[in-house]
């Protein structure tokens, strides 16, 4: 299903058909897996004690059990990522970052205007550029750079170590070379932020990781936990404005009518941005695990298997969103699953809205004759995060 090109081209015929036939279906993915397709049962999910977010092991299940332990440091990092975390180690980390983000984002638009800026300067005279390679790729690293206080000239190593890691919650299948690399970049990218949290706490300054340093020192967050969230931040916070960038300037440019009554009146933004978050979600679903047996619809779920929450059809389901195939951005999409729900909502949603309303302003402004190179372009087959590698336009 997920590795089919009709449905990595459109998969939400598929979600309709599912939908319709069964609020559950089991499916052999991941070693089998139950697919909840509905917006109610996604939020319930997203919210359910007696299932788990912690899914390092899910990464290497397929591996014979004897070469397994040589990733157990993957493992280890990635569990204590916040969205690996679950009950009170997550809440304690989720206050201390959430407190962290809101300090960072104080004086963070004028910075994000001008890598915005920075960016389109160096494509606009050129009257063609790939958004992709050229924007929405180096876009969030140097965001990132500002907010976390890094030197924004290591952003190439930033998007090399962050896609070998994701592509680990993206490939259809994981081969041996495939989580021998991505091991690699996780340790890399925490040895990175390992050092400079040595040179901040000599050199402090008003940024996260300084934040997050101090709470280090009050022994709320280890070092390790540190280190860790902060490798998640540029991961994690790369692949999610990455793909929200490109999907938002497509659908604007395949809706011609959209983009110009956005054009016509700019404070439509923020609703815009919900809009075409629910229509064209970057993640396309969550993954959880059973805590312990228990019964759905009078199907069982048995303890450690795998529950997988569409967001992507959750975000079509006509139950909530009328006309949910019409891309509508005077529509009230508040309540869209692109970010998750419940206490694993993603930390950073507040950070991908000023960046995509900043990006997305500008980009209309500067670029009034804006045109898709290629009416079809590819999505990648990826099979949680749904963009393009390549998006080349004209204006």
């Amino acid at each position: 299903m997920f590795d089919n090109p009709e449905f990595i081209a459109n998969p939400y015929p598929t979600y309709s058909e599912l939908r319709s036939h069964s609020p559950i279906h089991w499916v052999d993915i991941l070693g089998g897996a139950w697919l909840l397709p509905r917006y109610d049962d996604v939020v319930n999910t997203l919210r359910d004690p007696r299932v788990s977010a912690q899914q390092s092991d899910l990464f290497f299940a397929d591996f014979p059990a004897e070469m397994q332990g040589e990733f157990a440091e993957f493992n280890r990092i990635f569990g204590m990522w916040l969205l690996s975390l679950d009950g009170v180690e997550h809440n304690r980390v989720r206050k201390l970052m959430n407190k962290g983000f809101k300090m960072a984002l104080q004086n963070l638009r004028p910075r994000i205007q001008k890598v915005t800026d920075l960016l389109l300067d160096r494509v606009q005279a050129t009257g063609e550029f790939d958004l992709m390679r050229d924007f929405a790729l180096p876009f969030p690293m140097l965001v990132m750079a500002e907010m976390l206080g890094v030197d924004a000239k290591d952003r190439d190593d930033f998007i090399s170590w962050s896609e070998d890691i994701l592509i680990i919650a993206d490939a259809p299948q994981v081969t041996l070379e495939l989580a021998r690399q991505a091991q690699k970049s996780l340790i890399a990218l925490n040895e990175y932020f390992r050092t400079i949290i040595a040179e901040r706490r000599q050199n402090p300054g008003e940024d996260l990781i300084s934040f997050l340093i101090h709470a280090e020192e009050d022994s709320v967050l280890t070092t390790d936990e540190v280190i860790a969230q902060s490798s998640q931040l540029i991961a994690a916070g790369y692949a999610s404005i990455r793909n929200f960038l490109g999907n938002g300037i497509y659908l604007l440019l395949k809706h011609i009518d959209q983009l110009e009554i956005l054009r016509n009146n700019p404070s439509l933004m923020p609703n815009a941005l919900r809009e075409l978050l629910r229509y064209e979600s970057s993640a396309q679903f969550a993954t959880r695990f059973a805590r312990e047996d228990f019964f759905l619809y009078d199907r069982l779920i048995k303890k450690g298997q795998t529950v997988i929450a569409l967001i992507g059809s959750a975000n079509r389901d006509p139950e909530k969103f009328p006309n949910p195939d019409v891309l509508d951005i005077t529509r009230n999409a508040d309540h869209h699953l692109a970010f998750g729900y419940g206490a694993h909502a993603c930390l950073g949603a507040t950070l991908t809205y000023i960046q995509a309303e900043i990006a997305f302003l500008t980009v209309i402004q500067r670029m009034p004759n804006l045109r898709l190179v290629n009416d079809t372009p590819e999505w990648n087959t990826g099979l949680l995060f749904r963009g393009f590698n390549s998006l080349p336009l004209t204006f």
